[in-house]
């Protein structure tokens, strides 16, 4: 494996998409001999190099087909099912494609594509031309695993009405919205506006429905431009990155400009709005938000959020639905101090509009936080949050020592330890990961000398990482807690703790479950001297190597870390995590190995688990956080959308109120003035624990532990 370079820094959990993008990237000509080359490496090297060592088969290749079709037309918007029928006919072919450096498929997919999308494009116009009535019950499924493909072009042309409707109605209701806001504002300063506010009740405001239909006619125009525009080669990419995702998630052919990307985030470059994305059905999805940064501090944009139109202040939204992730960014990023309008889409539905003031990542924000907590009877309680496990590592190959997570939460540890603290919390909750070492590293402050993960590679082997110092920073009650995004190294921190009996876990059903390595294969290497001067550069491709194993035996991967409380969360209605993301390597297990159990205090999961519930079931805020779960659950699942005015306006009423809700419960930051996102720096670490329903139940578990602390 001399051409792998490895990935030591475990950050993204989810199929990397960066946010920010490269720049003076040369474009590559399309050239079918460099083609045929990254063909012939994808189909010799990904089944050698892959940890699963799938073959390169039929069966590999109807997984392909089916990620390559539906990225080509994610929300069935252009091909008819006769065309997803034709295409269907290479979908155990892609193998022998590949191997035979003889691609059919891709110049197939566009050649379709493309007519189809000019078909659409003459259609357009007429029905704009016609219009909308505002008040027809129409309806629209959202949800792109349950649209079908349409069987003719008059269902096609059907459903583009339909697009086309909500897109002007949606658009109208935002202008409205802006004009009775402008009003409202008047009123307040005492300025006349001269300005009627049109109610519900008034009918349309027949200017600003033709501004939005005028709106709605140029956006789709430039879109459907943007879409005939792609290159052959563009086509390729896509083909090659679907071939290798059949293999696993995180398994990706990075074109030349993404592997430079690839590259800025490795070394820690973060600027804009700072959140990570990925495409995902033809929509433009949120993976996660990077600690410290300005989506972090303004508050509402969360992972598994979908971006549907981004729009500078005062200025126009461009839909980016159907958009490439490098376009995508372009419109999102900009220069530090200017402010980005987000409309988002929520996973239980409700559409929010998000503004956002970019600025580079506060990296004090992206470091361990501790603070003291302390109740009435006296008793004090430790906290320590781990945003990331971050580590300078340009600093160690300098010969200096830079900055790392478990140095940081040493300190904070002796610091703690120094107010007499009788327990304590480590949260590990929204931490996606980071450097492999210091999990092993931070274990060995509370536990004396133990093996903490199991690596196995490729071909096999595995290998014992292992804490090697016996000292022992803290030796006192402590419980961890984790949730759905708590992926990969915080996962491996949080299994050594719970299996040696160290720590009590305590979290939603289980962990994200990204219990994997990779590496990047740079696709130029070892080619022979005459390759490299005849073709443009080649890519690379990531490629997941070692899988991790706990001491004792079972995988992190797919399962995650299951807790040993269990709490309601308002994340339990989310799909997410391994076990929900396609082809994603399964659970299983190795050998264990020996370890030594905590033999200090430690809890009783099992009586921790009834203390829990009986105060779960006494505690307003869990009581109402599984009763907006449930309601954002069954949002989830209505995902036919109202294309009609009066229904349109009920969604957004009942959106509205959700989110009041979500605020009443503490599920939101009921002191967030959305208009002044910058409230959320004045807040102190120890006002937004005061609210937090996790915190305060792992403290009433506390008293459980000084009370047997003290028996012992």
């Amino acid at each position: 494996m001399r051409n792998l370079r490895v990935v030591i820094c475990l950050l993204v959990f989810f199929v990397f998409q960066p946010f920010w993008a490269a720049a003076n990237v040369k474009p590559v000509k399309f050239d079918p001999a460099r083609n045929r080359l990254i063909a012939y490496i994808i189909s010799h090297q990904l089944p050698a190099q892959h940890f699963s060592h799938i073959p390169f088969d039929d069966a590999l290749s109807q997984r392909a087909f089916s990620l390559y079709l539906r990225q080509l037309d994610p929300r069935k918007r252009f091909l008819l099912k006769s065309d997803a029928n034709e295409l269907g006919a290479f979908s155990t072919h892609i193998d022998d494609e590949l191997l035979r450096g003889r691609m059919v498929l891709p110049d197939a997919g566009m050649q379709i594509l493309n007519e189809r999308i000019r078909e659409v494009e003459k259609m357009i116009g007429p029905l704009m031309d016609k219009g909308f009535d505002p008040e027809r019950k129409d309806y629209l499924e959202s949800d792109p695993k349950k649209i079908t493909w349409t069987t003719d072009k008059a269902a096609r042309k059907d459903r583009w009405r339909r697009v086309l409707k909500l897109q002007v109605l949606d658009e109208y209701l935002n202008l409205l919205e802006k004009k009775q806001k402008k009003a409202q504002d008047g009123e307040k300063t005492g300025v006349s506006t001269n300005q009627e506010t049109t109610t519900e009740q008034t009918g349309l405001d027949q200017e600003l429905w033709s501004k939005a239909m005028a709106n709605v006619r140029e956006r789709t125009a430039n879109y459907l431009k943007r879409l005939l525009r792609e290159s052959r080669q563009d086509h390729y990419n896509r083909y090659f990155d679907a071939v290798a995702r059949a293999f696993d998630p995180h398994t990706n052919y990075l074109p030349p400009t993404s592997k430079e990307d690839f590259d800025i985030h490795m070394s820690g470059s973060l600027e804009g709005i700072g959140a990570l994305l990925r495409e995902d059905d033809g929509h433009i999805k949120v993976v996660r938000i990077i600690p410290g940064s300005a989506a972090e501090r303004q508050g509402q944009l969360q992972a598994e959020d979908i971006i549907l139109s981004v729009a500078e202040k005062d200025g126009t939204p461009v839909d980016i639905s159907d958009m490439r992730i490098r376009e995508a960014v372009s419109y999102i990023r900009g220069p530090k101090g200017t402010e980005v309008i987000l409309t988002v889409r929520k996973p239980d539905g409700v559409t929010e509009v998000i503004p956002i003031v970019r600025d580079v990542v506060k990296i004090e924000e992206t470091y361990v936080k501790s603070a003291l907590l302390g109740d009435k009877a006296g008793q004090k309680i430790g906290y320590i949050r781990i945003p990331s496990f971050y580590r300078d590592f340009n600093a160690s190959r300098d010969g200096r020592k830079g900055r790392n997570v478990t140095d940081d939460t040493r300190a904070a540890l002796v610091e703690l330890k120094k107010k007499g603290i009788a327990g304590l919390i480590l949260d590990l909750r929204n931490d996606g990961g980071g450097a492999l070492t210091d999990a092993v590293d931070i274990s060995g402050l509370f536990l004396a000398g133990n093996p903490v993960v199991q690596v196995k590679n490729s071909r096999g082997a595995i290998r014992i990482l292992e804490d090697t110092d016996t000292s022992v920073v803290y030796s006192g009650p402590l419980i961890v807690l984790v949730n759905q995004f708590s992926a990969s190294a915080s996962e491996i921190l949080a299994a050594a703790l719970q299996d040696s009996g160290r720590a009590l876990v305590l979290g939603g059903e289980h962990t994200h479950g990204k219990g994997t390595v990779q590496a990047l294969m740079d696709l130029n290497r070892n080619l022979p001297l005459l390759h490299l001067r005849k073709y443009d550069d080649l890519g690379a491709l990531k490629v997941t190597i070692q899988k991790f194993y706990r001491v004792t035996g079972g995988s992190t991967q797919y399962k995650g870390v299951e807790p040993d409380v269990v709490a309601p969360s308002m994340l339990d209605y989310l799909q997410t995590g391994e076990k929900n993301m396609d082809y994603s390597l399964p659970w299983d297990t190795v050998d264990s190995v020996p370890f030594q159990a905590w033999d200090k205090f430690s809890f009783d999961p099992e009586k921790s688990r009834k203390k829990a519930d009986k105060w779960i079931a006494h505690s307003e805020k869990f009581h109402k956080i599984k009763e907006e779960a449930k309601k954002a659950e069954e949002r989830r699942e209505k995902s036919e959308v109202a294309v009609f005015l009066s229904g349109m306006r009920q969604e957004r009423s009942e959106s509205k109120r959700a989110r009041e809700e979500a605020k009443k419960a503490g599920l939101l930051d009921p002191d967030m003035d959305e208009e002044k996102p910058d409230n959320k720096d004045k807040q102190t670490l120890q006002q937004q624990l005061a609210r937090d329903p996790f915190v305060e139940l792992a403290r009433h578990l506390m008293k459980e532990s000084s009370d047997l602390a003290a028996h012992k």
